[in-house]
């Protein structure tokens, strides 16, 4: 309690003496867990001038707390909660026991119907989960003297209220030159809404278009998280099938021409959790199809940098000409999830409905990292970060595919992903449930089919992400999960 006030709510109306009160609630506060043993209560002269009390009032409340057990006080030293409680109800005053109620007293909302990927704890495991970078890539010091720069620059100004719920106007300035730059997008500061992470985004995107009952295509194999977005803000989803090339979009043309289809949700770049990138024929046809029925798309660019063979592929927003396309993305994979940095560019609009939904959810966001964030763009810091990631990316992915083909290669089958953090293998005539499950108990943390399924089905599939671990620990982890395999026939 160092530091702090010791808030002591008094009532000099009552007929129970002051001293007394103060003892009353000091050993309530014991007794429910907010004062623990060990704990130094105030000094006398220091709790009196809080309360407005003559000193000897609280002499006479330490003493009576000493006196039932409830603390310990030796001599020229300070008063202490005792290590162990009185077992025995006090004879001048009984506190109620207990800390936060185990229990609501009152009954909550359903939980979301979509169980969100969290990726377990496991002391020493190797993490082959999908899509998570590396932050040991990141200098430290580097973005250690980007805040202190930001604050310099901007001072006392990064402390107060946020006077834009669309996120500090360097930053948005920021992001648009490098969209305009790297993905092909026409835009500028007015054009960017800033979010805490794309989680924020797609949460506020569902409440600015959603309405209760509209019908929103997804991709059958998808992103949770997304999902529940979507859901709880009314939605009723529809999943599409996904094949070589991508959402099928004859589907979503039935689905649009049988029900209210208020948008559809897609991951074209690299297609969520299969890595497929949407075809030019089928990025078309999405278009035209979301142009004719007035359909939102709603595209997640999450890994844009990390593409590492072929001709770049552009966003769906880069071709919008008709304001079909909400686009979002973030700068976890690019910087660091930690970071909290998501951003959303749309028709004005909506970016004005978005930042009206951000101030109820949150009003002010980060200002002094949004600030830094700019200043590590703006000096170019992001780019040549970006420049190293690809690299080491594009080598762990080979690392990882050649220890699979080497250890696993009869019973895995994938395609080499052109980019991305993550690869999609399938396993025919393999338990991938039992097989994760015992990949876990022996140190290496792998991703099932199963967790992207939108009925909760069974999909023979891996998700295999190696952006978190480097080549040797890339052979490791594929040779637990090659003796977990192992282990199943013994």
């Amino acid at each position: 309690m160092r530091g702090w006030s010791f808030p002591i709510e008094l009532d000099t109306r009552s007929d129970t003496p002051l001293f007394m009160q103060i003892a009353r609630a000091i050993a309530g506060d014991t007794a429910r867990g907010r004062l623990r043993p060990g704990d130094v209560l105030p000094g006398t002269r220091t709790l009196a001038g809080e309360l407005g009390v003559h000193r000897a009032t609280i002499v006479a409340a330490y003493e009576e707390l000493v006196a039932q057990g409830f603390a310990t006080a030796r001599g020229g030293r300070a008063t202490t909660i005792a290590a162990t409680s009185p077992d025995v109800t006090p004879t001048r005053f009984a506190p109620a026991r207990g800390g936060v109620p185990s229990r609501a007293g009152f009954d909550l909302a359903p939980a979301p119907a979509a169980r969100l990927l969290e990726q377990p704890i496991v002391p020493g495991a190797l993490s082959l989960w999908g899509g998570v970078p590396d932050t040991r890539l990141i200098d430290l010091d580097l973005v250690g003297r980007a805040l202190r720069r930001a604050t310099k620059l901007h001072g006392r100004s990064l402390l107060r209220y946020a006077p834009d719920p669309r996120g500090h106007a360097g930053l948005r300035a920021a992001l648009a030159a490098m969209l305009t730059a790297s993905r092909g997008l026409a835009v500028g500061e007015d054009n960017v809404l800033v979010t805490s992470g794309s989680q924020m985004a797609l949460d506020l995107i569902a409440h600015a278009i959603v309405r209760p009952g509209d019908v929103v295509a997804v991709e059958a194999l998808g992103y949770r998280p997304a999902w529940a977005a979507f859901r709880r803000a009314g939605a009723r989803l529809e999943p599409i099938e996904v094949d070589r090339e991508g959402l099928v979009t004859k589907s979503l043309a039935q689905l649009a021409r049988r029900s209210r289809l208020r948008a559809v949700y897609v991951t074209p770049h690299h297609q969520f959790p299969t890595t497929v990138a949407m075809s030019p024929r089928r990025r078309l046809a999405l278009l035209e199809l979301a142009r004719t029925h007035r359909i939102a798309i709603i595209e997640d660019d999450y890994d844009h940098e990390f593409h590492f063979e072929g001709r770049p592929i552009l966003p769906l927003a880069s071709a919008d000409r008709t304001g079909q396309v909400v686009y979002l993305g973030g700068l976890a994979k690019v910087v660091a999830p930690g970071l909290r940095i998501g951003f959303v560019v749309a028709p004005p609009p909506l970016l004005a409905r978005l930042a009206e939904e951000r101030a109820i959810t949150d009003r002010h966001g980060n200002q002094i990292v949004e600030a830094a964030v700019a200043e590590l763009v703006e000096d170019g810091e992001i780019q040549r970060h970006v420049r190293r990631a690809r690299r080491v990316y594009h080598e762990r992915r080979d690392a990882l595919v050649a220890a699979l083909e080497r250890r696993l290669g009869d019973v895995l089958a994938f395609e080499v992903p052109a980019g991305g953090l993550t690869l999609w293998a399938r396993a025919e005539g393999i338990d991938v449930e039992a097989w994760r499950e015992r990949g876990e108990r022996g140190g290496v943390l792998v991703q099932s089919g199963r967790a992207f399924t939108f009925d909760g089905s069974r999909q023979a599939c891996l998700r295999l992400g190696y952006g978190a671990c480097h080549p040797r620990e890339l052979e490791l982890a594929v040779q637990r999960l090659a003796r977990a395999l192992a282990s199943r026939s013994r």
